[in-house]
């Protein structure tokens, strides 16, 4: 279980200069297409805590900000006429979401910030909420905030189950 210091808040600035480091991030022929929609707002962070899972509404009720992370679809890995370029279509789409994300993630670590990456939510709901228009894919709801303790953590596979040398 995460524990987030509810007592202690992420300042606004802090919030910008870590979404900053995202506006780098490598993308599908320079589209740009992950977005973030970024809650700070008390009401507005408790209609999104009762979107998520009654494991993640525990394990995020003490961050500072829930940011939504999301995609355009069909631009990442599609040509001009709206055709996909190979297989993957919107997987680029997430691809870039996804390196977006961990560069993010990165720059909280780096800033103090501890995270939690939540991925069982309902969609819907969290579009309504927060008025996402369709044309985005939600991905994932990352809180952020300070943390008491630190996490159990799972144990990690080694490099040798995960590598292959050629």
């Amino acid at each position: 279980m995460r524990n987030f210091d509810s007592d202690r808040k992420i300042s606004h600035e802090t919030v910008v200069d870590v979404l900053s480091s995202v506006l780098l991030s490598p993308s599908w022929k320079n589209s740009q297409t992950p977005r973030y929609h970024v809650v700070e707002s008390a009401e507005v962070f408790g209609h999104l805590l009762g979107a998520l899972s009654p494991r993640n509404t525990e394990n995020a009720s003490g961050a500072s900000v829930l940011v939504v992370s999301t995609f355009v679809k069909d631009v990442a890995g599609f040509n001009r006429e709206g055709q996909p370029d190979n297989e993957l279509g919107n997987g680029w789409g997430i691809y870039d979401a996804g390196l977006s994300n961990a560069i993010l993630l990165m720059k909280a670590a780096e800033s103090g910030i501890d995270s939690l990456v939540m991925g069982i939510r309902d969609a819907e709901r969290i579009r309504e909420i927060l008025q996402i228009p369709e044309q985005e894919c939600i991905l994932s709801v990352i809180a952020l905030g300070y943390r008491v303790s630190d996490p159990v953590r799972p144990a990690r596979k080694s490099l040798g189950e995960i590598v292959k040398f050629y």
